[in-house]
C-alpha cells in the first residue's frame, strides 16, 4: 500500500524533481554503504555522502580514496548509476530551460503572478505603453495577450505572453485575470472599425465574466459603440479617432509658433491627470485662489467638473461649488 502511494505521487513529479531525488537517494544509499565497509577512510556518513557526490559528477577531487576490494566495487557501481544519473540531470535540466525559454516566448505558459497589468493586443501602441509602464513603474508585471503574432522573446520585450484568444475564459484565465489590477484593451488596426470594436466589446465582455472588479480600459474607434462598451463593463473608454481629430484640428489650425502634438505629448509623458472633490476649505472660493493653493504644493489647477459638464480654464472669479470635482495636474510619482 506505502509502495503504491509513492509510486502515485513520485511519477507525478517533473521530471527534474524526479531525477533529483533519485540521485539523492543514490549518493546516500552509496555514501552510508561506503562509510560501514571503510569506517577508518569514511570517519562520518557524511563524508561518505561527500565522496559518493564527488565521485558520481566524475568531479574526483582525491580528498576520500577507497582503499578496499569492497569499497573500490562499490565505487564502479556507483559511478555506473550515480555518475549516469547525474550527466542524465543535467541534460535533463538544460532540456527544461531551453523548452521553458521556448514555451514562454510562444505564449504557452500561464502567469501566475498578482496585482499586474494585462495588455490585449500587441502593436506600436502597446509596445509604447509597455516602454512607458517599464519607465514609470519598473516594478509592475505585464501579460500581453494576442493572437496575431506567433512569438514573443522575453529577451526583447520583458513581459509575459500570452498566445490565444482574450475573448475565451481560456486565454484569460491564463493570464491569471482574477488577480490582475487592471487591463487595456486595444483595438485591432487589421480589421475595420465595426469589427475591431465588436471584438473589444466581446472582450470588456469575458473579462468581467471573470473579474468583476478590475479596471477595464479599452479603444473604441466608432462613437456609436461607446455605450455598448460601457454597458459591457468598460470603466474607461478612450476615443482615439475623437482625440486624433482635435489633435489634426490644432495642427492645422495652430499658431506659427505653437507645437500642439510635441507640448501634449511631453506633458502627458511628465504629468498626470488627477480628479478629486473640492476640499472644505476651497468651498465658496474663487478658481484664482484655489489655483494660487495648488501651485505651493507644486500641481496645476486646469478646471473643475460641475454638474458632467468640463469647465477647463475658467474665470478667475468663478467661485467653486461644494459638488464640484477638481482637475489637477501633477508629476508622475
Amino acid at each position: 500500500m506505502i509502495l503504491e502511494v509513492f509510486k502515485h505521487i513520485y511519477f507525478r513529479l517533473p521530471l527534474i524533481v524526479r531525477l533529483l531525488i533519485t540521485i539523492l537517494t543514490i549518493m546516500i544509499f552509496f555514501g552510508t554503504l561506503i562509510h560501514f565497509v571503510e569506517p577508518n577512510t569514511f570517519p562520518t556518513i557524511f563524508d561518505g555522502i561527500w565522496w559518493a557526490f564527488v565521485t558520481g559528477a566524475t568531479v574526483g577531487f582525491g580528498d576520500f580514496v577507497p582503499h578496499t576490494t569492497p569499497g573500490r566495487v562499490i565505487g564502479i557501481l556507483l559511478i555506473l548509476s550515480g555518475g549516469g544519473m547525474v550527466t542524465f540531470y543535467i541534460t535533463a535540466f538544460s532540456s527544461s530551460t531551453i523548452q521553458h525559454e521556448r514555451q514562454l516566448s510562444t505564449g504557452k505558459i500561464a502567469f501566475k503572478g498578482t496585482d499586474h497589468s494585462i495588455f490585449i493586443g500587441w502593436n506600436e501602441r502597446t509596445r509604447h505603453l509597455v516602454d512607458m509602464t517599464m519607465n514609470k513603474n519598473a516594478k509592475r508585471e505585464i501579460v500581453v495577450i494576442d493572437n496575431t503574432v506567433t512569438s514573443l522573446p522575453y529577451n526583447k520585450v520583458p513581459v509575459h505572453f500570452i498566445h490565444g484568444d482574450p475573448t475565451e475564459d481560456h486565454t484569460l484565465k491564463q493570464a491569471n485575470i482574477e488577480h490582475a489590477k487592471n487591463i487595456t484593451i486595444s483595438a485591432n488596426i487589421q480589421q475595420n472599425e465595426q469589427q475591431a470594436d465588436n471584438m473589444t466589446i466581446l472582450t470588456v465582455v469575458a473579462v468581467r465574466g471573470n473579474n468583476h472588479s478590475i479596471r477595464v480600459v479599452c479603444e473604441i474607434l466608432s462613437h456609436r459603440q461607446i455605450d455598448n462598451a460601457l454597458r459591457a463593463g468598460a470603466n474607461t473608454i478612450l476615443r482615439t479617432n475623437d482625440f486624433m481629430s482635435i489633435l489634426f484640428y490644432h495642427e492645422l489650425f495652430r499658431e506659427k509658433q505653437a507645437t500642439p502634438f510635441e507640448d501634449l505629448s511631453n506633458l502627458l509623458n511628465n504629468q498626470q491627470f488627477k480628479h478629486i472633490a473640492v476640499p472644505t476649505n476651497l468651498i465658496n472660493k474663487t478658481f484664482l485662489e484655489a489655483t494660487m493653493q495648488y501651485t505651493r504644493n507644486e500641481s496645476i489647477l486646469l478646471g473643475f467638473i460641475r454638474k458632467d459638464t468640463h469647465h477647463i480654464n475658467p474665470e478667475n472669479a468663478t467661485v467653486l461649488e461644494h459638488a464640484d470635482i477638481l482637475i489637477l495636474l501633477q508629476k508622475w510619482k
